[in-house]
């Protein structure tokens, strides 16, 4: 007699699913996030070799986010259509030949081109990817499961920095400058994964071969149960939740710190060491080492507490604190350790704060409404590389762009604190 569904133990297919799934998404992720934020390398020769300000620099690695946000819901909805696999195969490969074009540009109006056309590309993926992991994880394994995914983004930091630098140093091989060796080596993985994705990823543990057939009827039983922790009724409900807004809200806060940062750190680092392309690239990737570590042992905290508000707060206000504080200093060594402790702070929030979404949403509709907190939310990765240099340009220093990024960050964990607890209330709109 076998086994009821309710009986099986869905352990061993997570087990499985995180082997399989997280280390080839977070590879992906990786190649997403250091196609963003190479730009900022790139600024190193670029800003001067095309006459860019701060302002017009802070704007064109900004207007990404415009195009990205503009497209993100419809992307998100072809993807629930038609399936993961695909769509996130079609979003890699365009967003990679276009990111290789970059190397093209030649004016200020070339540069806002090519970064809208790639937020374009880009439109849904992050949000995708956490969709398509609602799909295959608990809620109550989400925490660590999407801080281990999303980590790739401060291993982008780690790697992509020296890489980076290495690539800016073949300056003048073949004609092309090193801001241009950049763009077009770093647009190549994400054309070749784009074509691996179609091969190896499984649209659901249904698809899944190197699943048993109890281990599949586990896994879909253990997220069909859990599923109930929070109910959506229609897509309407969504745009209509006061606290998916809020949650966007939250979200906004923290783009604007990531890539207001991110964008700018290697000339943060270069105006504090003088050093060259490939030191200041080693350099930059050490907050990012530090926030690495702490994301995930983090995330493992919130699901071991099945709690997460508290830590978004927590870690909103030590991330916004330590980037404020960093204005303050005078030496490098001082600065990166703030730096450091401030993307530490930030990279937490990741995770508890996709599980808290994720539960509030519900499964109805779960596509729209993470890409609406996420297209929301990443307004802020255009307001905070433009305000970045704006700021900078009108106070000839990158200290009152700092304070700047810690106070939005601190106001995000006081906002995520106001967010209502999904395993207490049932949906409100």
């Amino acid at each position: 007699m076998s086994p009821s569904p309710s009986s099986l133990d869905p352990q061993p297919a997570i087990a499985k699913a995180r082997r399989r799934l997280i280390p080839f998404l977070f590879l992906l992720y990786i190649v997403a996030y250091l196609d963003r934020i190479n730009v900022g390398f790139a600024a190193l020769q670029m800003n001067a070799a095309l006459g860019f300000s701060g302002r017009t620099f802070g704007f064109g690695a900004g207007v990404f986010f415009l195009s990205y946000v503009a497209f993100e819901i419809p992307s998100n909805i072809v993807l629930a259509r038609i399936g993961a696999r695909v769509w996130i195969a079609r979003i890699m490969i365009t967003w990679g030949l276009i990111s290789s074009a970059t190397l093209l540009v030649r004016s200020a109006g070339g540069f806002y081109a090519a970064r809208f056309a790639l937020g374009a590309a880009e439109a849904g993926f992050l949000p995708g990817i956490i969709f398509y992991l609602t799909r295959w994880f608990p809620a109550r394994e989400r925490g660590r499961t999407i801080a281990a995914f999303m980590a790739a983004t401060l291993v982008a930091g780690v790697v992509g920095g020296p890489i980076s630098g290495a690539l800016l140093s073949l300056d003048g091989r073949a004609g092309l400058a090193g801001w241009q060796w950049l763009f077009l080596l770093e647009g190549v993985p994400a054309v070749v994964l784009g074509v691996v994705v179609i091969g190896v990823l499984p649209e659901s543990p249904m698809d899944a071969d190197w699943l048993s057939d109890g281990e599949r009827r586990a896994l879909v039983q253990a997220i069909e149960d859990r599923a109930g922790e929070a109910t959506a009724t229609d897509r309407r409900s969504v745009f209509r939740s006061g606290r998916v807004w809020r949650l966007a809200i939250v979200y906004f806060t923290i783009p604007v710190a990531l890539y207001g940062i991110g964008f700018w750190l290697p000339q943060i680092v270069r105006a504090g060491s003088r050093g060259g392309d490939l030191t200041i690239g080693i350099l930059s990737a050490l907050p990012y080492v530090v926030a690495a570590v702490g994301m995930v042992a983090f995330g493992r905290h919130s699901d071991r507490t099945n709690e997460r508000r508290l830590h978004i707060a927590v870690a909103a206000f030590v991330g916004g604190a330590a980037f404020a504080a960093a204005a303050l200093t005078n030496g490098l060594i001082a600065e990166l350790i703030l730096l450091s402790i401030g993307m530490l702070g930030l990279a937490s929030m990741f995770g508890p704060f996709w599980t808290h979404t994720t539960s509030i949403v519900g499964r109805a509709d779960a596509a729209v409404g993470i890409a609406l907190v996420n297209s929301v939310g990443n307004i802020g990765g255009f307001v905070g590389p433009y305000v970045f240099g704006s700021i900078k340009d009108a106070t000839n220093g990158f200290g009152a762009g700092l304070v700047f990024v810690g106070v939005v960050l601190a106001l995000g964990g006081a906002i995520a604190s106001s967010v209502p607890d999904p395993r207490h209330r049932t949906w409100q709109c």
